[in-house]
C-alpha cells in the first residue's frame, strides 16, 4: 500500500479529534493496555450498532453485533499477549452487553492477523473492499458467534 494512502488513512481516522468523536459516541468503546510503567500497548475500537452499509449487513450473520473496528498492539508489545487480552475483554464487554457476535474487516493479504483471529474462534463470513487513503484493500469479513 502507498505510504501516502496510509498517511491519509491516519489523518482521517486515527487523529487525537476523530478518537475524540468515538470516545463520546454512544455506541463506541475504546479498551486499552498498558504495560506496569503506564506505556500504552495496544487498543481496541468497537461499535455496538448494525454494519454500516447493505454489504456488509447481508455477510453479518448474527444481531445483535459489534465490530470490532480497531485492534491494534504495539509491535514492542508482540508476543506478550497483550493482543490476546484485549481480544478477551472485546468479547466479553460484547456479551455483557448482549451481543451475539463479534464481526470484523482484514486485509486478505495479513496472514498474522487472520491467524491471530481465527485462534479467537473468527470464521470468514464474506468479503468487502476497504478504502484507505484512496487506495482499495480486499478484505475478509469475519465474525465470532458469542452464544
Amino acid at each position: 500500500m502507498p505510504e501516502e494512502s496510509m498517511a491519509a488513512f491516519i489523518a482521517e481516522h486515527l487523529s487525537p479529534e476523530r478518537f475524540e468523536e468515538y470516545l463520546a459516541a454512544d455506541e463506541a468503546e475504546v479498551l486499552v493496555a498498558h504495560d506496569d510503567a503506564g506505556t500504552l500497548t495496544g487498543y481496541t475500537l468497537t461499535f455496538a450498532r448494525e454494519p454500516y452499509d447493505e454489504h456488509l449487513a447481508a455477510v453479518v450473520r448474527q444481531r445483535p453485533t459489534v465490530e470490532l473496528s480497531k485492534c491494534y498492539a504495539d509491535p514492542d508489545a508482540h508476543g506478550t499477549g497483550v493482543a490476546s487480552r484485549l481480544m478477551e475483554a472485546v468479547v466479553e464487554a460484547a456479551r455483557e452487553a448482549g451481543a451475539a457476535s463479534v464481526w470484523l474487516g482484514v486485509n486478505g493479504r495479513n496472514a498474522r492477523a487472520q491467524r491471530f483471529y481465527a485462534k479467537h474462534g473468527f470464521e470468514v463470513v464474506g468479503e468487502r473492499r476497504f478504502v484507505v487513503g484512496g487506495h482499495t484493500e480486499d478484505d475478509l469479513v469475519l465474525e465470532r458467534q458469542l452464544a
